[in-house]
């Protein structure tokens, strides 16, 4: 069996406010009653789910770190499509209180993207498809 990423997990300060963040704001659909410390969202192809960080230790048995401010461990990405869909979708996310990290542009590796942030500092990467030259 070849291996293969099922869900992205996010440890998260404040779970109502980030799952507010991705269903109001990112547009992400999730059918949770608010209790936590698990949300998970309806989202075809990976399952993307979020944990409170003040219960991580109890389930690992020992204390992690983590980072301050903006998060440069790690990316999400969201597939805008067609390059000028970047625009668009970066518009429309910073109307809704994403914050910014940078405004849209070309790549050198052929394609367009914008990135924002979560509440909690997390980078979202906005991208296009790739493009010929």
């Amino acid at each position: 069996m070849q291996m293969r990423f099922d869900l992205i997990g996010l440890f998260v300060c404040d779970l109502n406010a980030m799952v507010r963040f991705y269903r109001d704001v990112v547009g992400i659909p999730i059918d949770w009653n608010g209790d936590g410390p698990y949300a998970e969202f309806m989202h075809e192809g990976i399952r993307f789910a979020m944990y409170e960080r003040d219960k991580l230790p109890d389930l690992l048995g020992q204390t992690p770190s983590y980072p301050e401010g903006l998060n440069g461990s790690f990316e999400l990405s969201l597939n805008a499509g067609e390059p000028q869909n970047v625009d668009s979708t970066f518009e429309k996310l910073v109307a809704n209180g994403a914050a910014v990290v940078y405004a849209p542009r070309n790549e050198p590796w052929h394609m367009r993207s914008a990135m924002i942030a979560d509440p909690e500092g997390n980078l979202i990467e906005i991208a296009s498809d790739f493009w010929e030259e």
